[in-house]
């Protein structure tokens, strides 16, 4: 039986090494992007260069990579004020959160996943959600998860599983799972293709990739690649 699979593929890194996760695993694998109406929609520009690039990276990933579907939620941003659909600082809320944090987001996301999933026979949902390096987000809590995969496989009669293959790993953890998945060609893709800031910038190419270097996403992606470089560094010195 073929084993199938849609990835939650933003265009940015996390979800671009879960694509790479998935095309090592299953025999075909499709993905969903969402337009919600964020600051840093420029992201959704940068998803068919990234797929075209992965796909040049091993034949076998283009044999498996499939459809892209691309679902229009803009009643999203309409609905859940945040700094990522509204030009707001981007700060702490009073309760802690994140400005950033866009309330029932990935709720959303993974449930209209799953709904096309269901429709078309593919068994595994792939998140790039983590709860280790990760900004507060209540949705990407591996409990949140856990409890969706509940409701969404009773409310569906359905058999889904919702992978993460982040969850317990930090940001340099990602950067060596890119390079051990595709090898330093997938590294490069990431660092040139794919969009992580949250203010949309990509006038700037930094060691570690495009954006602002001052949002809580550059501010992670540039941390994991510091420690993963360094990790480099100390495997070749000794």
């Amino acid at each position: 039986m073929t084993q199938s699979a849609i990835v939650l593929f933003s265009g940015g890194q996390d979800s671009t090494t879960c694509l790479a996760w998935a095309l090592s695993r299953y025999d075909h694998v499709e993905t969903i992007g969402f337009g919600y109406g964020q600051r840093h929609a420029i992201e959704m520009d940068c998803r068919g260069a990234v797929r075209s690039g992965i796909a040049g990276i091993d034949p076998r990933w283009e044999a498996r990579l499939g459809r892209d579907h691309v679902i229009d939620l803009a009643v999203l941003g309409q609905v859940s004020t945040s700094a990522l659909t509204a030009d707001l600082p981007l700060s702490k809320r009073p309760d802690g959160l994140p400005s950033t944090f866009v309330p029932g987001r990935n709720l959303v996301f993974l449930t209209f996943a799953a709904i096309v999933a269901h429709q078309r026979g593919l068994k595994h949902v792939v998140t790039g959600v983590c709860e280790t390096d990760f900004s507060g987000y209540p949705d990407c809590r591996d409990d949140t998860v856990k409890a969706l995969q509940v409701a969404i496989n009773l409310g569906m009669e359905a058999r889904l599983v919702l992978q993460t293959p982040l969850m317990w790993i930090d940001k340099a953890a990602t950067w060596r799972l890119a390079e051990k998945l595709g090898g330093r060609s997938f590294v490069e893709l990431i660092l040139d293709k794919t969009h992580t800031c949250y203010l949309g910038d990509r006038s700037v190419r930094h060691d570690w990739g495009f954006g602002c270097g001052k949002c809580d996403a550059c501010g992670l992606r540039r941390e994991g690649w510091r420690r993963y470089m360094g990790e480099a560094v100390d495997l070749q010195s000794g």
